[in-house]
């Protein structure tokens, strides 16, 4: 495995874990559109190495673990870089723009940085399959989608500690990046790049009815 990336999952795991056992330090840490707009902007970066619990920590790195090989061996390791860390703050700029007069919105996880680079794996190979519990196949595209309309849910509900908005602003973060450095994709892969569009489409809709 890359280097990078287990550096990256290794990151995740101990700042999570030292945030499962230290309250204060999770409370320090975490995306809160108060303490940044008091000009704590570390949080931007640094809620993205925090989860929820395990679960949500498992979830976002087995993910990464299954697409991240893919994006490295088509572009590079330098370019997996930028797309996971461009695909973060896009996460993180989003959220603020939905949530900014919400002082007390908190959210924690890497799911914006994790869904740009899944993002960034479809459109490279959109023929990938994925095996759900490793069993069930599934093609990666709807994988992406039906993950990113879970995402909608997850905003609509507002019962977790989650930054689902972060998921929308890092596929459009991955999917942007991986679009303007290999634009050849959007005539390779035309049906692809409107597939994935779906739920992004569905978001703002939603957000300008309203809904969200």
């Amino acid at each position: 495995m890359n280097t990078i990336l287990i550096a990256i999952i290794v990151a995740n795991a101990l700042f999570s874990y030292k945030g499962f056992n230290d309250h204060t330090f999770f409370r320090k840490y975490e995306f809160h559109i108060g303490s940044i707009r008091s000009g704590e902007q570390i949080r931007l970066l640094s809620s993205a190495f925090l989860h929820a619990d395990i679960g949500h920590l498992a979830f976002n790195m087995i993910t990464l673990y299954f697409f991240a090989p893919v994006v490295i061996g088509y572009l590079g390791t330098f370019s997996f870089v930028i797309i996971y860390f461009g695909s973060l703050i896009f996460g993180s700029l989003l959220t603020i723009l939905f949530h900014k007069n919400d002082y007390n919105y908190r959210a924690v996880g890497a799911s914006g940085a994790v869904t740009g680079i899944l993002y960034s794996a479809i459109l490279l190979e959109p023929n990938m399959m994925l095996g759900i519990f490793f069993i069930i196949p599934i093609p990666a595209y709807i994988f992406g989608i039906l993950y990113l309309l879970y995402s909608i849910y997850g905003m609509r509900a507002k019962n977790d500690n989650i930054g689902h908005t972060a998921h929308f602003g890092g596929a459009i973060g991955g999917f942007l990046i991986t679009l303007i450095t290999n634009p050849h994709l959007l005539i390779e892969n035309t049906l692809m790049v409107v597939l994935l569009l779906i739920p992004i489409v569905i978001l703002f809709a939603m957000a300008k009815m309203g809904k969200i």
